[in-house]
């Protein structure tokens, strides 16, 4: 009985290598050929995709070029009108324009986001130049908690940091 399990072990390990010495390559039109015999002469190398003793060769793109590549080719044939779309590649025409309309609409947002945050800082920055301006005496609290009358050399580095901001901010 153990003599039997072993043979039919053995037995099942050379079907599966048996099957595992396959070539796969993709031919001129683009379609996956599998065969037992290597692919002819006029394939590139770089499109067998698998062979016997090697694992499989990086010969197609990844999937989402081939996406990318689908939706292209389905975009630029329905502009043509020379090609009707399938469903799948309507499907994916669909998912493209959503997608690039939604990441329109957050860069706008951004954006808008961005210049409200500006607008803000160069108002801030516009009063407190014109408190420094002013001359009035100004009181900041210091690191203890104590108030402290700002001298002219603070004075002149909060003008002087004032400007930066409004320069970067406002016009």
């Amino acid at each position: 009985m153990q003599r039997f399990r072993t043979l039919f072990t053995a037995a099942i390990l050379l079907v599966c290598m048996s099957a595992q010495a396959q070539w796969q390559w993709l031919d001129n039109a683009g379609r996956h050929v599998f065969s037992d015999k290597p692919p002819p002469n006029d394939i590139p190398l770089k499109n067998i995709v698998k062979q016997p003793g090697k694992l499989a060769i990086a010969a197609t793109p990844p999937a989402s070029a081939a996406v990318d590549t689908a939706v292209n080719v389905g975009s630029a044939a329905a502009q043509d009108g020379g090609i009707t779309l399938n469903e799948t590649d309507k499907d994916l025409l669909a998912r493209r324009k959503k997608a690039e309309a939604e990441a329109d609409a957050k860069t706008k947002l951004d954006a808008e986001r961005l210049a409200k945050i500006k607008a803000g800082d160069c108002e801030r920055a516009k009063a407190n130049q014109a408190m420094m301006d002013s001359g009035v005496r100004i009181s900041v609290t210091n690191a203890k908690g104590e108030r402290e009358i700002m001298d002219d050399a603070a004075r002149a580095s909060e003008k002087k940091r004032n400007r930066a901001v409004i320069d970067a901010n406002c016009g």
